[in-house]
C-alpha cells in the first residue's frame, strides 16, 4: 500500500511538470511567431516607396504647371503626353472637352491612377466638369483661364504655365526643360506676338463673332456677324501663336488681377475670331507691368503648309532631324501614334512604352522588364542631356533679343 501511494505521487509529479513543459513550449512559439510577424511587417514597412519631398524656389529647380486638353477620342494621346512630360515636381491638369464622354473621362482618369508615381505624388488631376471649346471661339480662352485659376489653387510652388494639346509632342526631357530654366528669370513670358496685324486686321479684328459655347449645350461652330467692327484704338491690339510658356505671376494677374485690364480685353475678345491668339498677347502688351517682361518665342516647333493653312502640317519622320535640331521645347502637330513619335522616345527621351521619361528622380532599374520610375530618389535633383544645349542655345539668343527690347511688345 505504501509503494502504491509512492507511485501515485511520482505519477503525479511527472504530469505536473509535462503540463508546465507544455505550456512553456507553446508560450515560446507564440512568442517567436510575434516576433517573426513584427521582423517582417517591419521589413515591408522599411521598403515601402514614399514620395520624395518636393522643395521648391529659387535655390531648386523650377517647376511647371501643364494645362493638356484634347477632345473625344483622345484620351490615349493624352496618357502618351502626359508620361512623356510626367515629372514629380511638376502639376498637370487633363481636360478632355465636352464632346467627349463621361466615360471616357472615367477611363483618362484610372489610366493615370495607374502610374504608381502619380499615385504617391498626387500631382495630375482630371477636370471632371468639361468646357465646351468651340473652334475658332472664344470659349477656348475661357477653358484656359479656368485651368490657370485651378492650378493656381491647388498648387503653389510652380513657376510657369504651359499648354499643350493632346497632339502635340516634347522634343526633351523634363530634367532638360527644368536646366535650362534654372538659368531663366522666373518672371519671363515666353509668347510669339506681333501688332503687325496685316491681312488679319480685315479678316480676324474687325468681324463681329458669337461663339455658341459660351451659351448653347450642343451647337459647336462660331456665328459671324453682318457688320464690322473698327480695330480697337483704347489698347494695342497684339496676334500671334496660342501655345505659350507663362509665368506665375502675370497668371495671378489675369486671373486674381487687381488691374481691370485682363477684365476689360476678354470682354472685347468674347467677340473675336480665334481669341486664344490675341488675348494673352494684348493683354499682356498693354500691361507695364508685364510688357518688359516678354520674350517673343513660343518654344514650338511647327511646321506650316505653303500657302498656310488653318492647322499646320502633321510632323512625321521626315521631319526628324529638322525637328530635333530646332532647339525648341516641343513640337507640333503629329498624328495619333506616328512613327516618329516612338523615334523621340526611344532617341530622345528614353521612355518605354506607357512609361513615364526617366530622369534623374528614376532610382529603378532600367531594363525590357522593369520600369526605372518605379523605384524615385530626389526628385529635386536634375540630369541634364544633350538636348538641354539645344534649347540653352535658342534660349540664349530669345534673351539677348529680349534685353535688347527689340523684339518684345512691338
Amino acid at each position: 500500500m505504501i509503494f502504491a501511494a509512492a507511485s501515485m505521487a511520482a505519477s503525479e509529479k511527472k504530469k505536473w511538470l509535462f503540463t508546465i513543459f507544455s505550456a512553456a513550449v507553446v508560450s515560446l512559439l507564440i512568442f517567436l511567431s510575434v516576433i517573426s510577424v513584427f521582423i517582417a511587417s517591419s521589413a515591408l514597412i522599411s521598403t515601402r516607396q514614399f514620395p520624395s519631398l518636393v522643395r521648391y524656389g529659387a535655390p531648386h529647380p523650377p517647376a511647371f504647371a501643364y494645362y493638356i486638353s484634347g477632345g473625344r477620342g483622345h484620351k490615349d494621346r493624352i496618357v502618351r503626353l502626359l508620361l512623356a512630360v510626367y515629372h514629380p515636381r511638376n502639376r498637370y491638369l487633363l481636360h478632355l472637352g465636352s464632346d467627349a464622354t463621361e466615360d471616357e473621362r472615367v477611363q483618362l482618369a484610372q489610366a493615370v491612377r495607374g502610374v504608381a508615381a502619380v499615385r504617391a505624388f498626387g500631382n495630375v488631376d482630371v477636370m471632371g466638369k468639361p468646357d465646351a471649346q468651340t473652334y475658332m471661339g472664344a470659349s477656348n480662352v475661357a477653358a484656359m483661364l479656368r485651368a490657370a485659376a485651378v492650378l493656381l489653387r491647388i498648387d503653389s510652388g510652380w513657376d510657369w504655365f504651359i499648354n499643350l494639346s493632346a497632339m502635340d509632342y516634347p522634343l526633351l526631357t523634363q530634367d532638360d526643360l527644368a536646366h535650362v530654366f534654372s538659368h531663366v528669370r522666373r518672371d519671363l513670358n515666353f509668347i510669339d506676338h506681333t501688332s503687325d496685324l496685316g491681312w488679319k486686321e480685315y479678316q480676324r479684328v474687325q468681324p463681329i463673332v458669337v461663339d455658341p459655347g459660351t451659351y448653347l449645350a450642343r451647337r459647336s461652330q462660331i456665328f459671324h456677324a453682318t457688320e464690322k467692327r473698327p480695330t480697337p484704338d483704347a489698347f494695342k491690339f497684339f496676334t500671334g501663336s496660342p501655345w505659350v510658356t507663362l509665368s506665375r505671376s502675370f497668371l495671378e494677374f489675369c486671373v486674381l488681377g487687381w488691374d481691370n485690364l485682363p477684365r476689360t480685353l476678354l470682354m472685347y475678345f468674347t467677340n473675336v475670331i480665334l481669341s486664344q491668339e490675341g488675348y494673352f498677347h494684348s493683354v499682356i502688351c498693354n500691361s507695364p507691368e508685364f510688357q518688359n517682361k516678354t520674350v517673343n518665342a513660343d518654344l514650338r516647333y511647327v511646321v506650316w503648309d505653303n500657302p498656310p493653312k488653318m492647322e499646320p502640317h502633321f510632323l512625321n519622320y521626315t521631319d526628324y532631324d529638322q525637328m530635333v535640331q530646332s532647339g525648341a521645347a516641343f513640337a507640333r502637330q503629329f498624328q495619333k501614334d506616328d512613327a516618329v513619335l516612338n523615334m523621340i522616345d526611344s532617341r530622345i527621351l528614353k521612355r518605354g512604352h506607357n512609361r513615364a521619361t526617366p530622369g534623374a528622380w528614376c532610382a529603378g532599374r532600367n531594363s525590357w522588364w522593369t520600369d526605372p520610375c518605379s523605384k524615385w530618389g530626389d526628385v529635386n535633383v536634375i540630369n541634364p542631356g544633350p538636348e538641354a544645349e539645344k534649347l540653352n542655345d535658342s534660349m540664349k539668343r530669345l534673351l539677348d533679343d529680349w534685353k535688347s527690347g527689340l523684339k518684345s511688345c512691338k
